[in-house]
């Protein structure tokens, strides 16, 4: 089955009309409200093949159509118009930034405030981390014969322990081997410099290892501690804004979604830390955090060259106006790396 034209035009009428209403849409909605040339019963039957390739679903049988997941990507990836922030809204953006340059903290809170007001949705924003914790030594210790403990001493001379659970433990003589070649692998290294090191890339290097899942529970257990050590600040703005919109009028639901914001590690999990050359649009179920799999996160790095200072993100429910919030994010990111470029190098 084919997704021509008129496809496509049924779909962005059904997604634009969806995410001003939040109600499904029917084919005589759509045949009012839209020149389409074709008549209701043409775009029942167009609704109905696009339903049966994925783009749009019916929430109750009685009811019209909303978009899927699928949908929103399509309309994200090929259909959404960009737009130039008004004259206004840059003025705003610009004063904000302008007015607090020298004052990081209150700079980032104010840009995520400013964000949240123009879109409505929530914002997330993660301050510029100016220093990042290396690790100095790894230990691994035999506890008993279920559970050896990871102690971790930074560069900061911070240490830290974790115990791991194990279904048998490695002597000790074969912890002190293992803790060598984890000290030679991560000693001196940040967290973005080890998180691209996969346990088979450290096993290939020593020949193998008697329990490559122990070793790979490890692995991932130094990377939890050194993720903890780094002091990133995040600011939230708007949470409250997900109580206007009905998908979340579940008080279950939407206890979850505060949860989940309040949760610090989440927050700098859902921004990433690729330091990525555009802004980029997660869809719903495309969140690997279960508890805003009825959400779409629009996120993009704010920098200094190419070097990432920090990252923007707004979250709304999958309805949400992406045109917009992508326009108003890509000004703030804009006017962020102007500026902050233009103070690094021109100020006296």
């Amino acid at each position: 089955m084919m997704l021509n034209d008129r496809k496509i035009k049924i779909l962005e009428a059904i997604i634009n009309d969806y995410i001003l209403s939040a109600e499904p849409i029917g084919s005589r909605t759509i045949a009012k409200k839209y020149d389409l040339g074709i008549s209701s019963a043409t775009i029942r039957n167009e609704m109905s093949d696009l339903e049966e390739m994925g783009y749009i679903v019916q929430p109750h049988a009685s009811a019209g159509r909303v978009p899927s997941d699928k949908g929103y990507r399509l309309y994200v990836d090929r259909l959404m118009q960009y737009r130039e922030l008004t004259k206004e809204e840059v003025e705003y953006l610009q004063g904000i930034i302008i007015n607090n340059i020298n004052h990081m903290e209150y700079l980032m809170r104010e840009t995520a405030k400013a964000i949240s007001v123009l879109t409505n949705y929530t914002t997330i924003v993660s301050e510029p981390e100016v220093t990042r914790t290396k690790i100095k030594h790894l230990q691994l210790i035999p506890m008993d014969e279920s559970s050896v403990v990871v102690v971790l001493i930074t560069d900061n001379k911070v240490i830290k322990n974790h115990i791991i659970r194990v279904a048998h433990a490695p002597q000790y003589d074969e912890l002190n081997k293992l803790s060598l070649v984890l000290n030679n692998a991560f000693s001196g290294k940040t967290i973005e410099e080890i998180s691209g090191t996969s346990c088979d890339d450290i096993i290939s290097k020593i020949g193998g290892v008697n329990d490559s899942k122990t070793f790979e529970l490890i692995i991932n257990a130094i990377k939890q501690l050194v993720a903890q050590e780094d002091n990133i600040k995040v600011y939230t703005s708007g949470v409250n804004n997900i109580l206007e919109f009905p998908e979340f009028s579940d008080i279950e639901k939407a206890r979850n979604i505060f949860r989940t914001f309040e949760e610090k590690q989440i927050l700098i999990t859902l921004l990433g830390k690729d330091a990525a050359d555009k802004i980029e649009v997660v869809i719903g179920s495309e969140n690997n955090i279960e508890q805003l799999k009825d959400c779409s996160i629009i996120k993009a790095n704010y920098k200094y060259g190419n070097k990432s200072l920090g990252a923007i993100g707004i979250v709304g429910p999958t309805r949400m106006d992406y045109s917009q919030a992508v326009s108003v994010l890509y000004g703030i990111v804009k006017n962020l790396n102007h500026l902050i470029y233009y103070i690094t190098n021109d100020s006296p």
